[in-house]
């Protein structure tokens, strides 16, 4: 239920689906740093912004005070169509595991797109149309994020252009078609298609591409090109803001039947879906009313969190884009072809980043094989085929649930399970065909691309 003290109704009384977005900044003692302009290091100006992205959205973007941002009756009408979201008692998994915890998951993957990512790229899509433009570019890593793009576009009548990394274009080839069945171009990135796919290609020839190549090619599709504006389906405090209806949900749910999470487990690779479930459970820890374990998990492959620095740094390969105050590996990082395309990124949101960085989160990095060891055992007494990527959050919920087995403590673990994979099952042959590695890279490898950051004062 509500707080009363809060100045608008949250939740829809007839489903408990938001009214509002909660922007988990506006309880921030400490905010995080402004996006700065590449060429000057200065504070982006909305002025600034506004070339890259619709207004409204820059307005999102940029405010750091208002807790709660009403959301437009059409981006709920179109919610409807798959919120709320179930919250789950993992019961035969709970039973499996032989332990006292109590396992709960909010399943973000029943709607067309598989994934949460369809709460931002309606929101984004509606600005733009809003806004009077023709349409839209982005990157997209596992396809999760340009599907949902696609499919709200495809809803609004607006053009959609989609960037995909290349090894997730190849490894997904079905995930592309359900995007092009939506009326979007896909293109493998890096392409040479963009003046920046070009450079990229010449510098590292054979590149499996990577989320900061993808967002590169998009900006510079977006910026060339009238009436197209550039959309992001991670990082940003625009789609930390949009996804927070999940934790909204969330909350609703578990205050309902009495139920108070001792721990809240996320996946993290841009930082979108941990952000959203976290989200209300974080500002009561903020103001001081609740005390929450809350722990992002990553790829060891890509360990943003665990072993990057937190500096500015590009949010794209090209260093076209503003530069984010955030966890980094550096914009250059070309991560191992994994297979959780969606956490290949090589920085964290600037919000999760500040929490982490205050001490409010933990954060924990885990190798692949450990992670699909999760995935099938989950599937198997759950029910539901997982995305690799929400698999990495149920590895930890599974390794804190075991040691309450030991412990004999009783505690509520809640995780996210952002989305289905069925696309993903050239990462589960792998898997079940022993071919999956775990690679992880070296100290003397991430030192080289530390190196490189921009030197900002």
């Amino acid at each position: 239920m509500a707080d009363k003290n809060i100045p608008y109704k949250i939740y829809l009384e007839e489903n408990e689906m938001p009214l509002n977005w909660y922007n988990v900044r506006a309880d921030m003692k400490n905010k995080p740093a402004p996006l700065l302009n590449p060429g000057t290091h200065q504070p982006m100006t909305a002025e600034e912004l506004g070339g890259v992205f619709c207004a409204d959205l820059v307005a999102q973007e940029l405010d750091n005070d208002t807790p709660y941002i009403p959301i437009p009756e059409e981006i709920r009408k179109f919610y409807k169509m798959y919120r709320p979201s179930p919250l789950v008692r993992a019961y035969c998994l709970e039973e499996k595991l032989g332990t006292p915890a109590k396992i709960y998951y909010k399943f973000e993957g029943n709607n067309t797109s598989g994934s949460h990512k369809l709460n931002s790229a309606i929101a984004q899509a509606y600005y733009a149309k809003k806004q009077g433009l023709k349409g839209v570019t982005t990157e997209t890593g596992a396809g999760q994020w340009g599907t949902a793009l696609s499919m709200a576009c495809a809803y609004l009548g607006l053009d959609c252009k989609v960037y995909m990394v290349k090894v997730s274009y190849e490894q997904k080839p079905f995930r592309r078609e359900v995007m092009r069945t939506y009326g979007a171009s896909v293109t493998p990135s890096p392409s040479m298609e963009t003046n920046v796919g070009r450079k990229i290609l010449a510098e590292h020839p054979g590149t499996t591409g990577s989320l900061g190549c993808a967002i590169s090619e998009a900006v510079e599709v977006a910026v060339s090109n009238p009436g197209y504006r550039y959309v992001l389906g991670s990082v940003l405090n625009q789609v930390l803001l949009h996804q927070s209806v999940i934790g909204l949900e969330t909350k609703a749910a578990m205050d309902k039947y009495g139920v108070k999470p001792d721990l809240i487990i996320g996946c993290a690779g841009g930082g979108s879906n941990l952000g959203g479930l976290i989200a209300p459970f974080m500002g009561q820890k903020l103001r001081g009313e609740e005390d929450y374990r809350i722990i992002a998990v990553e790829p060891a492959s890509c360990p943003s969190l665990t072993r990057g620095v937190f500096a500015y740094d590009f949010c794209d390969t090209g260093m076209v884009c503003p530069l984010a105050k955030m966890y980094t590996l550096g914009s250059d990082f070309i991560p191992a072809p994994n297979h959780a395309g969606g956490l290949r990124y090589h920085g964290m949101s600037p919000v999760l980043s500040q929490l982490y960085h205050d001490g409010l989160m933990e954060a924990v990095s885990v190798p692949q094989t450990k992670v699909f060891d999760a995935a099938e055992l989950f599937a198997r007494c759950e029910g539901i085929l997982p995305a690799p990527e929400s698999s990495h959050a149920i590895r930890v919920a599974i390794d804190e649930a075991l040691k309450c087995k030991e412990s004999g403590e009783e505690k509520t673990i809640l995780f996210g399970l952002t989305g289905t994979g069925y696309f993903d099952m050239v990462a589960y042959e792998k898997y079940h065909d022993g071919k999956m590695d775990d690679y992880i890279p070296t100290d003397e490898e991430l030192q080289s691309y530390f190196a490189k950051l921009p030197k900002v004062e």
